[in-house]
């Protein structure tokens, strides 16, 4: 089964940056558009970036301008960096590759003073 690593979650003050990191085989990462999807305390998981093979970007209305995924095929690795963050944006946050077929651990973002 093919299970994306996220790590580089932590705690950090309001208006402070974080970057994300989601590692995979680099034969998934090769043809899978990567994704960042958080889950709230208490709320259902949502979907925050994507990027295609190609680079094509998208975001949630709630990050966009804040928040810049992308990609190094070097390193099979996708980013997700996390700026001028608020406390809205504490959640377990995962890295979706569209042909993995688990979700990983995650990664716990906490902003608060």
């Amino acid at each position: 089964q093919v299970q994306p690593v996220e790590s580089g979650g932590g705690l950090v003050q309001p208006g402070g940056s974080l970057r994300l990191s989601c590692a995979t085989s680099g034969n998934i990462f090769r043809v899978s558009t990567m994704s960042w999807y958080r889950q709230p305390p208490g709320k259902q998981r949502e979907l925050v970036a994507s990027i295609t093979v190609v680079g094509t970007t998208n975001y949630s209305d709630s990050v966009k301008g804040r928040f810049t995924i992308s990609r190094d095929s070097a390193k099979n690795t996708a980013y997700l960096q996390m700026n001028n963050l608020k406390p809205e944006d504490t959640a377990i946050y995962y890295c979706y590759p569209s042909f993995a077929t688990r979700w990983g651990q995650g990664t716990q973002v906490t902003v608060s003073s």
